[in-house]
């Protein structure tokens, strides 16, 4: 197994950052004015209803109610979601904060790049076209109850699309060490050189969610660094 260091990953620095650093109220205000819309893609078979999405939902409503919460449906064939998620970040204001989780991180990164955007990326699909060619044929969404087929075309659809120069300064990326869905490693690798926390024994739901909410007003500054 290749080790955190040589991934690029400081794993006991970015989780002191990440978990004790407190949260500078001083400084909410102006960050609240300059980030106003945040925009959540969920991941296969998921919708605006998983966990992460609420919990990120709520956390606003109660710590940062100026900034405005977007997480559409998204379509189960990925090139009407590309689309949706294109169109609603690309009508939205430049300083837009993007996280996506899973298959939404692919979708993220995707218009992240395109969009000169800053991304949160969670438990990422790197190569969904690989997963997703085991899982073709019938699919039904457990949170909407939409039956669908996963078609060939989908999957050459995000073969096409994938990101494979991703620039490192417009991205965090959150992972769990014990991912169960996805391995973390192949994410580290291809976003080497960004900012990365690993939380070391959580999965692909990724249960430490909440305490990186805090911390991501400061990340969506523009003086983060945007290509």
């Amino acid at each position: 197994m290749a080790s955190h260091r040589a991934l690029g990953i400081d794993l006991t620095l970015e989780l002191v950052f990440t978990l004790r650093c407190g949260y500078d109220r001083r400084n909410t205000a102006n960050r609240k004015k300059s980030m106003t819309d945040w925009v959540y893609l969920h991941g296969f078979n998921s919708s605006p209803q998983s966990l992460k999405a609420q919990e990120t939902k709520t956390w606003l409503e109660r710590h940062a109610p100026t900034i405005r919460f977007h997480c559409p449906q998204l379509a189960p064939h990925p090139a009407q979601a590309l689309s949706q998620a294109h169109d609603l970040i690309s009508a939205l204001p430049q300083q837009t904060l993007i996280i996506g989780s899973s298959l939404g991180g692919f979708y993220a990164s995707w218009c992240a790049e395109r969009l000169n955007r800053k991304a949160i990326l969670v438990n990422p699909a790197v190569q969904p076209h690989q997963e997703l060619q085991l899982l073709l044929g019938e699919q039904s969404n457990p949170y909407t109850g939409l039956r669908y087929t996963l078609s060939q075309e989908d999957v050459e659809v995000l073969a096409a699309h994938q990101t494979q120069h991703p620039d490192w300064r417009r991205y965090w990326l959150i992972l769990g060490s014990a991912d169960q869905v996805l391995d973390w490693r192949v994410a580290a690798r291809h976003f080497q050189g960004c900012r990365q926390t690993l939380f070391n024994g959580d999965d692909h739901r990724l249960q430490r969610w909440s305490e990186c909410l805090p911390h991501l007003v400061a990340f969506a500054q523009p003086s983060g660094a945007q290509g």
